[in-house]
């Protein structure tokens, strides 16, 4: 394999999986050609742990902070405002650069007991992104069309982000496109056998509307599929995307890594 020139946009290298060899794994990054890895918070405490590693890894790492809507509980209103408590405190850092808040957004995939309370969090933190003017990284699962209905409120205000681990339809991805300021994260979903998402993206969206993503160390692309996943494995996504949309592997970095550049800046 040719070295290629990519970015991880969502990466969990803050969590446990991670602790024994965090070094190596981002040495296996910077030599399978992966420039940059974006890491999401879930929490209040992986705020503080995504900070912890991105100051490890000085502009190669970068943060997002947010409430992931799995982690939204009875109390999420003191969740939210211990997390903007410490976006405030780092805003006033002046070398400081937040990438993005996230990871929000909805999840009714295992249960919806806490319904109410998801949309209300997810609502307030996008009211962030408005107020801060910074892009979003979503999770959305069985929850597609509640989603959409709070990011149309503020949409013309948002300056963007992304759907993360999109796997839907063709219908589901051109509902998501109505958002011009948004992309879709594609990751290793995309290499499963059963998969039917290079034919959805071959046929609905267009390359300017893509960025990569592992979501390590969940989700490991075909081959590595059952093993923990790393940044250094998006390798394998690039090879199935090029074949999708029938451009060379170096395309699909170019204008992937021109997307983040468009979305997040950077």
């Amino acid at each position: 394999m040719s070295i290629l020139n990519f970015i991880d946009t969502h990466c969990h290298l803050d969590g446990e999986e991670f602790a024994q060899d965090r070094d190596a794994v981002v040495q296996r990054a910077r030599e399978a050609g992966c420039r940059a890895i974006f890491l999401p918070a879930i929490d209040v405490a992986s705020c503080h742990t995504v900070l912890d590693v991105c100051a490890q890894y000085p502009d190669y790492c970068y943060p997002m902070l947010g409430l992931h809507p799995e982690e939204v509980r009875a109390d999420w209103r003191e969740q939210l405002a211990a997390i903007k408590e410490i976006i405030n405190f780092k805003f006033q850092i002046s070398n400081f650069k937040l990438l993005a808040l996230g990871e929000i957004g909805l999840d009714y995939y295992w249960s919806r007991e806490f319904e109410k309370e998801q949309l209300e969090a997810f609502e307030e933190q996008v009211r962030w992104a408005v107020e801060l003017q910074l892009p979003l990284m979503i999770h959305c699962r069985k929850a597609q069309n509640e989603m959409v209905a709070i990011i149309k409120k503020y949409a013309h205000d948002l300056v963007g982000g992304v759907f993360h681990c999109f796997t839907g339809n063709e219908q589901e991805a051109r509902q998501l496109l109505e958002f011009p300021q948004f992309v879709l994260g594609i990751g290793g979903v995309l290499t499963f056998k059963k998969s039917h998402l290079p034919e959805t993206l071959a046929a609905a969206v267009p390359l300017d509307r893509i960025v990569l993503e592992t979501d390590a160390p969940y989700m490991a692309p075909v081959p590595m599929r059952g093993q923990r996943n790393e940044s250094s494995f998006i390798r394998y996504l690039i090879t199935r995307l090029a074949e999708a949309y029938g451009v060379s592997e170096e395309e699909i970095c170019e204008r992937t890594n021109e997307n983040v550049a468009r979305v997040f800046g950077i």
